[in-house]
């Protein structure tokens, strides 16, 4: 097993996808939330609650939820690429046993979407202190608790990560499997939040699971305000943390157990 889990990394090491993805990790939680915190919330169109409240520190790191689609994309992509160039093929050849083969790939993914998510929460943490402090700002939450809630943010980065991998091993046709993931996570959660009654569903769905773990109730909330349509209540965040945990096992047998008598040619 260990075998095949160093060969897993090798081979994804040896592509670029993998040095762009921890790339946009940094650029992502560095870069955006640097950007956000310069500018000043207060000083968006429209405004939301500067850095010095609670409201506003969640708010800012919550966005970050929203950036979700990039590690769930790239699991899509390193899944459906062996099924377009056949190179599972070939690795089935050489390992026969499948089962082992796809924990050794799963074990693999997760611990790349683990490095994204850290990546990701720790320059966002670096560029929110520094740039607050630049500029005078005290933050509306103490530090222990903007460090707990980018700790959160990055393991539900590792869950998308795997959501990717089981549809890409689901789909199998990478075209229709992108789709499918960045259209979901980027607009169709967000579509469906706007639509009264239906967006009752949102707090289930992986996206309002994420906004739950991170207390980020400011996007549903204003989307409520704005359509006049009843108030989303999302779950506590103990739940949104078992929600998430439970997409990652769904994900994750998807991904070990529908490949395993499919034909790979």
């Amino acid at each position: 097993m260990n075998l095949l889990i160093r060969a897993e990394f090798r081979r994804l090491l040896a592509t670029r996808m993998w040095g762009g993805l921890l790339l946009a990790a940094a650029l992502l939680g560095g870069g955006m939330i640097g950007a956000m915190a310069l500018a000043g919330p207060e000083n968006f169109d429209p405004p939301m609650p500067g850095l010095d409240t609670e409201t506003g520190v969640r708010s800012v790191l919550g966005i970050l939820g929203y950036t979700a689609f990039v590690p769930a994309a790239v699991g899509t992509l390193a899944v459906t690429s062996e099924y377009r160039h056949r190179t599972a093929a070939v690795t089935f050849l050489f390992a026969p046993r499948r089962g082992r083969v796809l924990a050794a790939k799963l074990i693999t993914y997760a611990v790349v979407g683990l490095a994204y998510g850290l990546i990701l929460a720790v320059t966002a943490a670096g560029a929110l202190f520094a740039v607050t402090a630049a500029r005078g700002v005290t933050l509306g939450l103490p530090t222990g608790t903007v460090l707990a809630l980018l700790a959160r943010i990055g393991v539900a980065m590792l869950v998308y990560l795997l959501i990717g991998v089981g549809l890409g091993a689901l789909i199998r046709n990478q075209v229709a499997a992108l789709c499918v993931v960045v259209g979901y996570l980027y607009l169709g959660e967000t579509v469906l939040l706007m639509i009264p009654g239906v967006n009752t569903l949102y707090p289930v769905l992986p996206g309002g699971a994420t906004a739950a773990l991170t207390d980020f109730t400011y996007l549903a909330d204003a989307m409520s305000e704005q359509l006049g349509s009843t108030t989303v209540h999302l779950l506590p965040p103990a739940l949104g943390a078992l929600l998430l945990a439970a997409y990652a096992v769904t994900a994750s047998a998807i991904a070990v157990f529908v490949p395993l008598r499919r034909d790979i040619t």
